[in-house]
Protein backbone atom coordinates (compact mmCIF):
# COMPACT_ATOMS: atom_id res chain seq x y z
CA UNK A 1 0.00 0.00 0.00
CA UNK A 2 1.40 3.20 -0.88
CA UNK A 3 2.18 5.46 1.96
CA UNK A 4 -0.36 8.61 1.90
CA UNK A 5 2.65 11.19 1.63
CA UNK A 6 3.97 9.10 -1.17
CA UNK A 7 0.69 10.04 -2.84
CA UNK A 8 0.31 13.78 -2.05
CA UNK A 9 3.54 13.84 -3.10
CA UNK A 10 2.80 13.20 -6.64
CA UNK A 11 0.33 16.27 -6.74
CA UNK A 12 2.55 18.52 -5.32
CA UNK A 13 5.93 19.13 -7.95
CA UNK A 14 7.25 22.09 -5.25
CA UNK A 15 6.99 19.71 -2.23
CA UNK A 16 10.57 17.71 -3.34
CA UNK A 17 12.50 20.93 -3.95
CA UNK A 18 11.00 22.59 -0.50
CA UNK A 19 12.24 20.01 1.34
CA UNK A 20 15.48 19.85 0.02
CA UNK A 21 15.93 23.82 1.03
CA UNK A 22 15.61 22.60 4.31
CA UNK A 23 18.75 20.65 4.21
CA UNK A 24 16.58 16.94 3.21
CA UNK A 25 18.47 14.03 1.07
CA UNK A 26 16.92 12.96 -2.11
CA UNK A 27 16.83 9.78 -0.39
CA UNK A 28 14.70 11.58 2.62
CA UNK A 29 12.00 12.52 0.29
CA UNK A 30 10.09 8.92 -0.32
CA UNK A 31 10.70 7.65 3.47
CA UNK A 32 7.48 7.68 5.61
CA UNK A 33 6.47 11.18 7.01
CA UNK A 34 6.44 11.49 10.39
CA UNK A 35 5.45 15.27 12.63
CA UNK A 36 6.90 15.46 15.82
CA UNK A 37 4.16 17.70 17.42
CA UNK A 38 5.00 19.49 20.61
CA UNK A 39 3.87 22.08 23.00
CA UNK A 40 7.67 23.52 23.31
CA UNK A 41 7.96 26.77 24.67
CA UNK A 42 9.13 29.08 26.86
CA UNK A 43 5.45 29.32 28.07
CA UNK A 44 6.03 27.22 31.05
CA UNK A 45 7.74 24.41 33.18
CA UNK A 46 5.40 21.81 31.36
CA UNK A 47 6.93 23.05 28.27
CA UNK A 48 10.21 24.75 28.94
CA UNK A 49 12.16 21.27 28.55
CA UNK A 50 10.14 19.23 25.71
CA UNK A 51 12.61 19.90 23.27
CA UNK A 52 14.79 16.97 25.68
CA UNK A 53 12.47 14.80 24.33
CA UNK A 54 11.32 16.26 20.85
CA UNK A 55 15.17 15.35 19.39
CA UNK A 56 15.27 12.18 21.38
CA UNK A 57 11.96 11.22 19.36
CA UNK A 58 13.08 13.29 15.86
CA UNK A 59 16.53 10.60 16.70
CA UNK A 60 14.49 7.83 16.74
CA UNK A 61 12.24 8.02 13.74
CA UNK A 62 15.50 9.03 11.46
CA UNK A 63 17.04 6.36 12.58
CA UNK A 64 14.65 3.74 12.04
CA UNK A 65 13.66 4.29 8.29
CA UNK A 66 11.45 7.59 8.72
CA UNK A 67 12.03 11.16 8.01
CA UNK A 68 10.65 13.46 11.09
CA UNK A 69 9.65 17.21 10.68
CA UNK A 70 9.35 19.35 14.29
CA UNK A 71 6.09 20.74 14.27
CA UNK A 72 5.07 23.14 17.56
CA UNK A 73 2.21 24.44 19.39
CA UNK A 74 3.41 26.20 22.38
CA UNK A 75 0.36 26.32 25.46
CA UNK A 76 -0.06 28.74 27.89
CA UNK A 77 -0.15 28.31 31.98
CA UNK A 78 -3.53 27.88 34.00
CA UNK A 79 -0.76 28.99 36.88
CA UNK A 80 0.15 32.46 34.96
CA UNK A 81 -2.80 33.07 33.85
CA UNK A 82 -4.73 32.91 37.42
CA UNK A 83 -6.07 36.05 39.25
CA UNK A 84 -6.58 38.04 35.84
CA UNK A 85 -8.42 37.92 32.83
CA UNK A 86 -5.37 35.64 30.72
CA UNK A 87 -7.51 32.86 32.95
CA UNK A 88 -10.37 33.18 30.14
CA UNK A 89 -8.37 32.18 27.57
CA UNK A 90 -7.47 28.45 29.38
CA UNK A 91 -9.86 26.55 27.84
CA UNK A 92 -10.49 28.13 24.78
CA UNK A 93 -6.61 28.12 23.79
CA UNK A 94 -7.32 24.38 23.74
CA UNK A 95 -9.24 24.45 20.82
CA UNK A 96 -7.29 26.48 19.33
CA UNK A 97 -3.99 24.41 19.34
CA UNK A 98 -6.13 21.45 18.36
CA UNK A 99 -7.18 23.81 14.83
CA UNK A 100 -3.11 25.00 14.88
CA UNK A 101 -2.67 20.91 14.42
CA UNK A 102 -5.47 20.19 11.82
CA UNK A 103 -4.24 22.63 9.52
CA UNK A 104 -0.03 21.68 10.18
CA UNK A 105 -0.79 18.08 9.49
CA UNK A 106 -2.98 18.47 6.86
CA UNK A 107 -1.28 21.15 5.12
CA UNK A 108 1.71 18.83 3.92
CA UNK A 109 0.28 14.93 5.04
CA UNK A 110 1.90 12.71 7.41
CA UNK A 111 1.97 8.96 8.04
CA UNK A 112 2.55 9.22 12.02
CA UNK A 113 3.30 11.43 14.14
CA UNK A 114 4.52 11.58 17.96
CA UNK A 115 2.44 14.40 20.10
CA UNK A 116 4.59 15.82 23.25
CA UNK A 117 3.22 17.65 25.88
CA UNK A 118 2.62 17.77 29.54
CA UNK A 119 0.12 19.94 31.18
CA UNK A 120 -3.68 20.73 31.58
CA UNK A 121 -4.86 21.99 27.34
CA UNK A 122 -1.78 20.85 25.97
CA UNK A 123 -2.40 17.17 27.15
CA UNK A 124 -6.50 16.92 25.72
CA UNK A 125 -5.49 19.26 23.06
CA UNK A 126 -3.13 16.98 21.69
CA UNK A 127 -5.58 13.92 21.84
CA UNK A 128 -8.25 15.84 20.52
CA UNK A 129 -6.09 16.36 17.71
CA UNK A 130 -5.00 12.67 17.25
CA UNK A 131 -9.00 11.92 17.13
CA UNK A 132 -9.10 14.74 14.45
CA UNK A 133 -6.54 13.16 12.27
CA UNK A 134 -7.52 9.51 13.39
CA UNK A 135 -6.24 7.82 9.92
CA UNK A 136 -2.43 8.30 11.22
CA UNK A 137 -0.21 6.36 13.22
CA UNK A 138 0.45 8.51 16.61
CA UNK A 139 1.71 8.28 19.81
CA UNK A 140 1.96 10.28 22.88
CA UNK A 141 4.68 11.23 24.72
CA UNK A 142 4.35 13.18 28.02
CA UNK A 143 7.09 16.07 29.71
CA UNK A 144 6.40 14.09 32.60
CA UNK A 145 6.01 15.68 36.53
CA UNK A 146 8.06 18.29 38.29
CA UNK A 147 10.10 17.07 41.44
CA UNK A 148 8.75 18.29 45.42
CA UNK A 149 10.70 20.77 47.14
CA UNK A 150 11.95 19.76 50.78
CA UNK A 151 11.28 22.06 53.00
CA UNK A 152 13.67 23.18 56.19
CA UNK A 153 12.44 22.72 59.35
CA UNK A 154 11.49 26.34 60.20
CA UNK A 155 9.05 26.34 57.03
CA UNK A 156 7.18 23.25 57.83
CA UNK A 157 3.82 24.03 58.69
CA UNK A 158 1.35 21.60 60.49
CA UNK A 159 -1.44 21.25 57.67
CA UNK A 160 -3.65 18.64 59.11
CA UNK A 161 -5.19 18.34 55.03
CA UNK A 162 -2.28 16.65 54.39
CA UNK A 163 0.13 14.30 56.23
CA UNK A 164 3.28 15.01 54.61
CA UNK A 165 4.08 19.08 55.18
CA UNK A 166 7.43 18.55 54.61
CA UNK A 167 6.95 18.24 50.57
CA UNK A 168 6.31 21.45 48.79
CA UNK A 169 3.99 21.89 45.55
CA UNK A 170 2.49 24.21 43.89
CA UNK A 171 -0.72 23.64 44.50
CA UNK A 172 -0.03 24.53 47.98
CA UNK A 173 0.66 28.06 47.03
CA UNK A 174 -3.21 28.99 47.06
CA UNK A 175 -3.45 28.43 50.49
CA UNK A 176 -0.41 30.01 51.77
CA UNK A 177 -1.42 33.02 49.96
CA UNK A 178 -4.64 33.26 51.36
CA UNK A 179 -3.15 32.68 54.44
CA UNK A 180 -0.72 35.15 54.28
CA UNK A 181 -3.53 37.73 53.12
CA UNK A 182 -5.31 36.58 56.68
CA UNK A 183 -2.14 37.25 58.55
CA UNK A 184 -2.02 33.27 59.59
CA UNK A 185 1.49 33.45 58.15
CA UNK A 186 4.40 36.08 57.25
CA UNK A 187 4.78 37.52 53.64
CA UNK A 188 8.45 36.08 54.04
CA UNK A 189 7.24 32.67 54.52
CA UNK A 190 4.95 32.96 51.80
CA UNK A 191 8.03 34.47 49.72
CA UNK A 192 9.91 30.92 50.48
CA UNK A 193 6.93 28.87 48.99
CA UNK A 194 6.73 30.96 46.21
CA UNK A 195 10.32 30.99 45.47
CA UNK A 196 10.83 27.14 46.08
CA UNK A 197 7.23 25.56 44.81
CA UNK A 198 8.69 24.45 41.29
CA UNK A 199 11.89 23.19 41.15
CA UNK A 200 12.05 21.85 38.17
CA UNK A 201 10.32 21.48 34.65
CA UNK A 202 7.39 19.45 34.63
CA UNK A 203 3.56 19.06 35.32
CA UNK A 204 2.52 20.34 38.80
CA UNK A 205 3.40 17.71 41.26
CA UNK A 206 -0.40 17.20 42.51
CA UNK A 207 -3.17 14.86 40.91
CA UNK A 208 -4.52 17.72 38.68
CA UNK A 209 -5.39 18.18 35.12
CA UNK A 210 -2.39 17.92 33.90
CA UNK A 211 -1.28 14.71 36.13
CA UNK A 212 -4.97 13.43 35.48
CA UNK A 213 -4.52 14.17 31.55
CA UNK A 214 -0.92 12.58 31.37
CA UNK A 215 -2.76 9.38 33.04
CA UNK A 216 -5.81 9.41 30.49
CA UNK A 217 -3.05 8.97 27.64
CA UNK A 218 -1.74 5.68 29.13
CA UNK A 219 -4.86 4.70 30.17
CA UNK A 220 -6.36 5.07 26.41
CA UNK A 221 -3.52 3.28 25.06
CA UNK A 222 -1.89 6.28 22.82
CA UNK A 223 1.82 6.04 25.62
CA UNK A 224 4.00 3.25 25.93
CA UNK A 225 3.35 1.55 29.06
CA UNK A 226 3.99 3.13 32.68
CA UNK A 227 5.77 6.25 31.25
CA UNK A 228 2.83 8.59 32.27
CA UNK A 229 4.06 10.83 34.91
CA UNK A 230 7.60 10.05 35.24
CA UNK A 231 9.35 12.75 37.21
CA UNK A 232 10.47 15.03 34.30
CA UNK A 233 14.47 14.92 35.12
CA UNK A 234 13.98 10.80 35.68
CA UNK A 235 16.22 9.17 32.21
CA UNK A 236 13.89 6.80 31.46
CA UNK A 237 11.86 9.87 30.09
CA UNK A 238 14.39 11.09 27.85
CA UNK A 239 15.06 6.77 26.69
CA UNK A 240 10.83 6.38 26.47
CA UNK A 241 10.98 9.05 24.26
CA UNK A 242 13.73 7.77 21.72
CA UNK A 243 11.46 4.53 22.32
CA UNK A 244 8.31 5.85 20.99
CA UNK A 245 10.03 7.60 17.78
CA UNK A 246 11.06 3.69 17.13
CA UNK A 247 7.67 2.42 18.03
CA UNK A 248 5.58 4.73 15.42
CA UNK A 249 7.97 3.72 12.85
CA UNK A 250 6.50 -0.02 13.38
CA UNK A 251 3.46 1.18 13.94
CA UNK A 252 3.42 2.50 10.20
CA UNK A 253 5.02 -0.02 8.73
CA UNK A 254 1.78 -2.47 10.12
CA UNK A 255 -1.21 0.04 9.38
CA UNK A 256 -2.37 0.39 12.85
CA UNK A 257 -3.93 3.98 13.33
CA UNK A 258 -5.39 5.89 16.04
CA UNK A 259 -8.58 4.91 14.81
CA UNK A 260 -7.62 0.91 15.94
CA UNK A 261 -6.62 1.95 19.26
CA UNK A 262 -8.78 4.21 21.08
CA UNK A 263 -12.10 3.16 20.65
CA UNK A 264 -15.21 3.74 23.56
CA UNK A 265 -14.31 0.17 25.26
CA UNK A 266 -10.24 2.37 25.96
CA UNK A 267 -12.57 5.18 27.19
CA UNK A 268 -14.11 3.49 29.31
CA UNK A 269 -10.84 1.48 30.48
CA UNK A 270 -9.78 5.75 31.23
CA UNK A 271 -12.67 6.83 32.88
CA UNK A 272 -12.44 3.39 35.58
CA UNK A 273 -8.17 4.75 35.53
CA UNK A 274 -9.94 8.10 36.20
CA UNK A 275 -12.45 6.86 39.24
CA UNK A 276 -9.24 4.86 40.94
CA UNK A 277 -7.25 7.80 40.87
CA UNK A 278 -9.28 10.71 42.21
CA UNK A 279 -8.82 12.51 38.60
CA UNK A 280 -9.35 16.35 38.27
CA UNK A 281 -13.11 16.79 37.72
CA UNK A 282 -11.73 18.86 34.10
CA UNK A 283 -11.34 15.23 32.79
CA UNK A 284 -15.10 14.94 32.33
CA UNK A 285 -15.02 17.68 29.48
CA UNK A 286 -11.35 16.93 28.09
CA UNK A 287 -12.05 13.29 27.84
CA UNK A 288 -16.45 13.76 26.13
CA UNK A 289 -14.27 16.40 23.52
CA UNK A 290 -11.42 13.51 22.83
CA UNK A 291 -14.03 11.16 22.43
CA UNK A 292 -16.24 13.63 20.29
CA UNK A 293 -13.25 14.07 18.00
CA UNK A 294 -12.84 10.06 17.32
CA UNK A 295 -16.83 9.87 17.12
CA UNK A 296 -17.68 7.81 19.83
CA UNK A 297 -20.18 8.89 22.51
CA UNK A 298 -19.16 9.64 25.61
CA UNK A 299 -20.69 12.54 27.91
CA UNK A 300 -20.15 13.73 32.11
CA UNK A 301 -22.96 11.11 32.75
CA UNK A 302 -20.73 8.23 31.61
CA UNK A 303 -18.41 9.35 34.30
CA UNK A 304 -21.04 9.12 36.54
CA UNK A 305 -22.23 5.51 35.81
CA UNK A 306 -18.60 4.17 35.66
CA UNK A 307 -17.71 5.95 38.74
CA UNK A 308 -20.48 4.51 41.17
CA UNK A 309 -19.25 1.83 43.03
CA UNK A 310 -15.68 2.16 41.34
CA UNK A 311 -12.85 1.75 43.76
CA UNK A 312 -10.36 4.68 44.44
CA UNK A 313 -7.10 3.93 45.30
CA UNK A 314 -4.71 6.80 45.09
CA UNK A 315 -2.89 8.96 48.12
CA UNK A 316 -1.80 12.07 45.99
CA UNK A 317 -2.32 15.57 46.28
CA UNK A 318 -4.99 17.02 46.62
CA UNK A 319 -7.08 14.46 47.90
CA UNK A 320 -4.05 12.97 49.45
CA UNK A 321 -0.85 13.04 51.01
CA UNK A 322 2.17 12.42 48.36
CA UNK A 323 3.49 15.02 45.43
CA UNK A 324 2.67 12.83 42.12
CA UNK A 325 6.24 11.96 41.33
CA UNK A 326 5.58 9.24 43.88
CA UNK A 327 2.69 7.69 41.43
CA UNK A 328 5.34 6.71 39.13
CA UNK A 329 7.49 5.62 42.08
CA UNK A 330 4.30 2.96 43.27
CA UNK A 331 4.04 1.69 39.72
CA UNK A 332 2.22 4.35 37.80
CA UNK A 333 -0.46 3.46 35.39
CA UNK A 334 -0.10 -0.12 35.26
CA UNK A 335 0.22 -1.01 39.06
CA UNK A 336 -3.70 1.34 38.97
CA UNK A 337 -4.40 -1.31 36.78
CA UNK A 338 -3.24 -4.51 37.91
CA UNK A 339 -5.72 -3.68 41.10
CA UNK A 340 -8.87 -2.23 39.19
CA UNK A 341 -7.96 -5.31 36.00
CA UNK A 342 -11.20 -7.04 36.78
CA UNK A 343 -13.15 -3.77 35.64
CA UNK A 344 -11.27 -2.99 32.17
CA UNK A 345 -11.29 -4.06 28.94
CA UNK A 346 -8.24 -6.05 28.55
CA UNK A 347 -8.42 -7.05 24.74
CA UNK A 348 -7.71 -3.28 23.77
CA UNK A 349 -5.12 -2.48 21.06
CA UNK A 350 -2.57 -0.29 22.13
CA UNK A 351 0.43 1.16 20.76
CA UNK A 352 2.49 -1.12 21.04
CA UNK A 353 0.80 -3.56 18.81
CA UNK A 354 -0.10 -5.55 21.49
CA UNK A 355 -3.56 -5.67 23.76
CA UNK A 356 -3.73 -3.99 27.31
CA UNK A 357 -3.48 -7.61 28.72
CA UNK A 358 -0.70 -8.59 27.24
CA UNK A 359 1.09 -5.31 28.52
CA UNK A 360 0.12 -6.21 31.56
CA UNK A 361 1.29 -9.00 31.64
CA UNK A 362 4.78 -8.20 29.92
CA UNK A 363 5.51 -5.64 32.36
CA UNK A 364 5.04 -8.27 34.72
CA UNK A 365 8.27 -10.29 33.78
CA UNK A 366 10.49 -6.95 32.60
CA UNK A 367 11.41 -5.84 35.93
CA UNK A 368 9.07 -2.79 35.39
CA UNK A 369 7.39 -3.14 38.96
CA UNK A 370 11.08 -4.11 41.01
CA UNK A 371 12.71 -0.74 39.46
CA UNK A 372 9.81 1.07 40.43
CA UNK A 373 10.11 -0.07 43.95
CA UNK A 374 13.75 0.47 44.08
CA UNK A 375 13.50 3.72 43.31
CA UNK A 376 10.50 4.54 46.21
CA UNK A 377 13.15 2.69 48.64
CA UNK A 378 15.93 5.01 47.14
CA UNK A 379 13.54 8.11 47.90
CA UNK A 380 12.53 6.67 51.62
CA UNK A 381 15.61 6.40 52.53
CA UNK A 382 16.70 10.21 51.55
CA UNK A 383 13.47 11.28 53.22
CA UNK A 384 14.36 9.52 56.37
CA UNK A 385 10.57 7.65 56.07
CA UNK A 386 9.52 3.93 55.82
CA UNK A 387 7.59 3.76 52.46
CA UNK A 388 5.31 1.22 51.27
CA UNK A 389 4.01 1.41 47.82
CA UNK A 390 -0.02 1.11 49.47
CA UNK A 391 0.73 3.77 51.08
CA UNK A 392 0.86 5.63 47.70
CA UNK A 393 -1.45 3.09 45.34
CA UNK A 394 -4.01 1.35 48.10
CA UNK A 395 -4.59 -2.00 46.91
CA UNK A 396 -8.32 -2.95 45.76
CA UNK A 397 -8.97 -4.62 48.79
CA UNK A 398 -7.86 -1.72 51.16
CA UNK A 399 -9.72 1.06 48.50
CA UNK A 400 -9.53 4.54 49.85
CA UNK A 401 -13.42 4.85 48.68
CA UNK A 402 -15.37 2.30 46.76
CA UNK A 403 -17.95 4.99 45.28
CA UNK A 404 -15.40 6.66 42.59
CA UNK A 405 -14.58 10.05 42.92
CA UNK A 406 -16.73 12.46 41.15
CA UNK A 407 -20.03 12.77 40.99
CA UNK A 408 -22.54 14.24 38.39
CA UNK A 409 -25.22 15.94 40.27
CA UNK A 410 -28.59 17.32 38.57
CA UNK A 411 -31.70 19.00 39.88
CA UNK A 412 -33.71 22.38 39.04
CA UNK A 413 -30.68 24.04 39.44
CA UNK A 414 -28.79 22.46 36.95
CA UNK A 415 -30.97 20.37 34.49
CA UNK A 416 -28.32 19.48 32.48
CA UNK A 417 -25.31 18.22 35.60
CA UNK A 418 -22.69 19.64 37.37
CA UNK A 419 -19.70 18.10 39.06
CA UNK A 420 -18.20 17.67 42.34
CA UNK A 421 -15.09 16.24 42.95
CA UNK A 422 -16.41 14.03 46.47
CA UNK A 423 -13.19 12.52 47.40
CA UNK A 424 -11.40 16.27 48.35
CA UNK A 425 -15.25 17.23 49.83
CA UNK A 426 -15.77 16.94 53.73
CA UNK A 427 -18.30 14.02 54.52
CA UNK A 428 -20.67 16.49 56.68
CA UNK A 429 -21.47 18.27 53.17
CA UNK A 430 -22.54 15.51 51.31
CA UNK A 431 -26.19 16.22 52.62
CA UNK A 432 -26.91 19.81 53.46
CA UNK A 433 -29.60 22.78 52.92
CA UNK A 434 -27.49 26.10 52.37
CA UNK A 435 -28.13 29.89 51.80
CA UNK A 436 -27.67 31.00 48.92
CA UNK A 437 -25.14 34.26 48.05
CA UNK A 438 -25.08 34.64 44.04
CA UNK A 439 -21.89 37.27 42.90
CA UNK A 440 -21.60 37.90 39.24
CA UNK A 441 -17.77 37.67 39.37
CA UNK A 442 -15.41 35.60 40.77
CA UNK A 443 -13.63 38.55 41.78
CA UNK A 444 -16.47 40.13 43.94
CA UNK A 445 -17.27 36.39 45.55
CA UNK A 446 -13.59 36.09 46.35
CA UNK A 447 -13.59 39.58 47.85
CA UNK A 448 -16.83 38.63 50.37
CA UNK A 449 -14.75 35.65 51.40
CA UNK A 450 -11.35 37.37 52.41
CA UNK A 451 -13.34 40.16 54.05
CA UNK A 452 -15.41 37.95 56.27
CA UNK A 453 -19.20 38.50 54.47
CA UNK A 454 -19.30 34.64 53.38
CA UNK A 455 -20.87 32.83 56.12
CA UNK A 456 -20.77 29.37 57.48
CA UNK A 457 -23.88 27.98 56.12
CA UNK A 458 -23.44 29.67 52.56
CA UNK A 459 -23.36 28.35 48.98
CA UNK A 460 -21.83 31.18 47.34
CA UNK A 461 -22.27 31.29 43.64
CA UNK A 462 -19.35 32.16 40.91
CA UNK A 463 -21.91 32.61 37.80
CA UNK A 464 -21.79 33.76 33.78
CA UNK A 465 -17.88 32.43 34.25
CA UNK A 466 -19.23 29.24 31.69
CA UNK A 467 -18.11 28.85 27.85
CA UNK A 468 -20.28 31.02 26.85
CA UNK A 469 -19.58 33.54 29.54
CA UNK A 470 -15.92 34.32 29.68
CA UNK A 471 -14.30 31.44 28.35
CA UNK A 472 -15.09 28.64 32.01
CA UNK A 473 -11.71 30.24 33.82
CA UNK A 474 -10.73 28.04 36.90
CA UNK A 475 -12.25 29.44 39.86
CA UNK A 476 -9.34 28.28 41.82
CA UNK A 477 -8.41 31.37 44.08
CA UNK A 478 -11.66 31.21 45.71
CA UNK A 479 -11.88 27.87 46.47
CA UNK A 480 -8.47 28.01 48.28
CA UNK A 481 -9.51 31.01 50.21
CA UNK A 482 -12.75 29.09 51.52
CA UNK A 483 -10.22 26.15 52.47
CA UNK A 484 -8.11 28.02 54.06
CA UNK A 485 -10.57 28.99 56.56
CA UNK A 486 -10.66 26.33 59.08
CA UNK A 487 -14.49 27.95 59.65
CA UNK A 488 -15.77 28.12 56.17
CA UNK A 489 -13.69 25.32 54.67
CA UNK A 490 -16.33 22.41 55.85
CA UNK A 491 -19.83 24.53 55.98
CA UNK A 492 -19.55 26.48 52.63
CA UNK A 493 -19.90 24.87 48.90
CA UNK A 494 -18.88 27.02 46.42
CA UNK A 495 -21.00 26.11 43.39
CA UNK A 496 -20.56 28.14 39.41
CA UNK A 497 -20.42 27.40 35.87
CA UNK A 498 -16.62 27.79 35.87
CA UNK A 499 -14.47 24.72 36.68
CA UNK A 500 -11.61 24.53 38.82
CA UNK A 501 -8.44 23.83 38.98
CA UNK A 502 -7.19 19.98 39.55
CA UNK A 503 -5.80 21.13 42.66
CA UNK A 504 -9.07 22.28 43.89
CA UNK A 505 -10.56 21.19 47.41
CA UNK A 506 -13.42 21.20 49.56
CA UNK A 507 -17.15 21.40 48.38
CA UNK A 508 -16.96 23.10 45.05
CA UNK A 509 -19.26 22.47 42.31
CA UNK A 510 -18.83 23.03 39.25
CA UNK A 511 -19.68 22.92 35.18
CA UNK A 512 -23.56 24.13 35.68
CA UNK A 513 -25.05 23.40 32.89
CA UNK A 514 -26.83 25.01 31.11
CA UNK A 515 -24.70 28.14 32.20
CA UNK A 516 -25.84 31.47 33.35
CA UNK A 517 -25.25 33.21 29.78
CA UNK A 518 -27.17 30.62 28.31
CA UNK A 519 -30.09 31.31 31.10
CA UNK A 520 -29.53 28.26 32.68
CA UNK A 521 -31.44 28.33 36.41
CA UNK A 522 -28.00 29.12 38.38
CA UNK A 523 -29.08 33.04 36.90
CA UNK A 524 -32.34 33.25 38.46
CA UNK A 525 -30.46 32.29 42.06
CA UNK A 526 -31.37 35.42 44.44
CA UNK A 527 -30.03 36.01 47.54
CA UNK A 528 -31.45 34.05 50.44
CA UNK A 529 -32.75 30.90 47.92
CA UNK A 530 -32.34 27.69 49.56
CA UNK A 531 -30.09 25.10 48.14
CA UNK A 532 -29.99 21.27 48.80
CA UNK A 533 -26.98 19.48 48.05
CA UNK A 534 -27.04 15.40 48.41
CA UNK A 535 -24.41 13.65 46.54
CA UNK A 536 -25.22 9.77 47.32
CA UNK A 537 -28.18 11.11 45.40
CA UNK A 538 -26.98 13.00 42.99
CA UNK A 539 -28.83 15.86 43.79
CA UNK A 540 -28.69 19.67 43.70
CA UNK A 541 -31.67 21.96 43.91
CA UNK A 542 -33.27 25.15 44.96
CA UNK A 543 -35.76 23.91 47.66
CA UNK A 544 -36.31 27.62 48.93
CA UNK A 545 -37.25 31.01 48.91
CA UNK A 546 -35.84 33.58 51.44
CA UNK A 547 -35.25 31.01 53.63
CA UNK A 548 -38.28 29.49 53.35
CA UNK A 549 -39.32 26.12 52.09
CA UNK A 550 -41.27 25.53 48.89
CA UNK A 551 -42.73 22.65 46.87
CA UNK A 552 -41.29 21.84 43.49
CA UNK A 553 -44.13 22.98 42.01
CA UNK A 554 -43.89 26.18 43.32
CA UNK A 555 -40.28 26.50 43.06
CA UNK A 556 -41.05 25.97 39.37
CA UNK A 557 -43.33 29.01 39.08
CA UNK A 558 -41.36 31.10 40.66
CA UNK A 559 -38.11 30.04 38.46
CA UNK A 560 -40.60 30.73 35.33
CA UNK A 561 -41.08 34.31 36.70
CA UNK A 562 -37.55 35.32 37.04
CA UNK A 563 -36.63 33.71 33.55
CA UNK A 564 -39.49 35.85 31.92
CA UNK A 565 -38.14 38.99 33.99
CA UNK A 566 -34.30 37.96 33.19
CA UNK A 567 -32.48 41.25 31.27
CA UNK A 568 -30.43 38.11 29.45
CA UNK A 569 -26.71 38.64 28.84
CA UNK A 570 -24.25 40.20 26.60
CA UNK A 571 -21.00 38.95 26.51
CA UNK A 572 -18.07 41.82 26.76
CA UNK A 573 -15.69 40.13 24.22
CA UNK A 574 -16.41 41.48 20.87
CA UNK A 575 -14.02 40.08 18.61
CA UNK A 576 -11.23 37.43 18.42
CA UNK A 577 -10.80 33.94 20.00
CA UNK A 578 -13.10 34.35 22.69
CA UNK A 579 -15.68 35.63 21.06
CA UNK A 580 -15.34 32.71 18.79
CA UNK A 581 -15.28 30.35 21.63
CA UNK A 582 -18.60 32.07 22.97
CA UNK A 583 -20.46 31.92 20.14
CA UNK A 584 -19.31 27.90 19.27
CA UNK A 585 -18.54 26.25 22.63
CA UNK A 586 -21.06 23.50 23.36
CA UNK A 587 -22.31 23.04 26.85
CA UNK A 588 -19.39 21.61 29.15
CA UNK A 589 -21.29 18.58 30.05
CA UNK A 590 -20.49 17.66 26.44
CA UNK A 591 -16.70 18.55 26.11
CA UNK A 592 -17.00 22.37 25.85
CA UNK A 593 -15.50 22.31 22.32
CA UNK A 594 -16.23 24.14 20.20
CA UNK A 595 -18.90 23.25 16.83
Amino acid sequence: MMLRSEEVRKLAPEMDPLRMGMGWKVGDLSKPQVMVESSYGDSHPGSAHLNIFVEEAVKAVDENGGKAARYFATDMCDGIAQGHDGINYSLPHRDAMVNLIEAQANATVFDGGVFIASCDKSMPAMMMSIGRLKDMSAIVVTGGVMEAHELPEKYIVNDPACKINELLTLEQIGKFDAWEKTGVIPNEQLDYYKQHACPSCGACSFMGTASTMQIMAEALGLMLPGTALMPSTAPELKEASYQAGKQLMDLIAKGIKASDIVTKESFENAIMVHAAISGSTNATMHIPAIAHEFGVEIDADTFDRLHRGAHYLLNIRPSGDWPAQYFYYAGGVPRVMEEIKSMLHLDVMTVTGKTLGENLEELKKNGFYEHCDEILQKKAKQFGKEIDREDIIHSFDHAKGTDGSIAILKGNLAPEGCVIKHTACPKNMFKAVLNARPFNSEEACIDAVLHGKVKPGDAIFIRYEGPRGSGMPEMFYTGEAICANPELASSVALITDGRFSGASRGPVIGHVSPEAAAGGPIALVEEGDLIELDVANRKIAIVGIRGERKTPEEIDAILKERKANWKGFESKYKHGLLKLYAQHAVSSMKGAYME
